[in-house]
């Protein structure tokens, strides 16, 4: 009986910690498209994963805690735009890491860039700009701070509005339609 009360407390708990984890996408173009489903900007992370001791830092101090990860949930869709020296990387991601590192004109390690994902005209992927930063001391909540000065709070009322507001319109039209028939 103990050994089963323990196994439903592990599976338990790794639900829960599985459910405050972050999905880090590696394709730019996956991701811009649930961004753009999502309406939320892109969190793209600049990082040299297995040589850049800041890009480390960042990681141990900010991106691993749950108050990080529940705010990255909520506001962005997270990218790691990777440039690994000893870690085996497929030749597309190389290729579209080291486009991304041009267009963006990377400062250094680590950098964060936060952007609009759009669509123009032809169908192809335009990425707006909101502003970046890099590694800030105080752990999850300076970061925090200093990433929403660029990305817009979800407004949670907003789809709460447009819903109630889709509703009274329906009401109208429903009212507008029987007194037609009642004619």
């Amino acid at each position: 009986m103990k050994n089963l009360f323990l196994i439903v407390v592990f599976i338990t708990t790794s639900f829960m910690v599985n459910a405050t984890e972050i999905k880090w996408y590696t394709n730019l173009d996956e991701a811009a498209g649930i961004a753009r489903q999502q309406n939320k900007p892109l969190m793209l992370f600049f990082t040299g994963s297995d040589w850049c001791g800041w890009c480390k830092k960042l990681q141990a101090e900010v991106f691993t805690k749950p108050e990080f990860k529940d705010w990255a949930n909520k506001s962005v869709v997270a990218v790691e735009v990777d440039f690994p020296r000893r870690t085996p990387q497929p030749e597309a991601v190389k290729a579209q890491n080291n486009k991304l590192a041009g267009m963006f004109d990377v400062p250094g390690y680590p950098t964060v860039f936060f952007v609009k994902p759009t669509l123009n005209e032809k169908r192809e992927l335009n990425l707006a700009p909101l502003g970046n930063q890099g590694y800030l001391p105080g752990g999850p909540e300076a970061w925090i701070k200093g990433a929403e000065a660029f990305v817009p709070k979800q407004d949670a009322t907003a789809t709460t509005t447009t819903t109630v507001k889709k509703a009274a319109v329906k009401k109208r039209i429903t009212r507008k339609r029987k007194k037609r028939t009642a004619r």
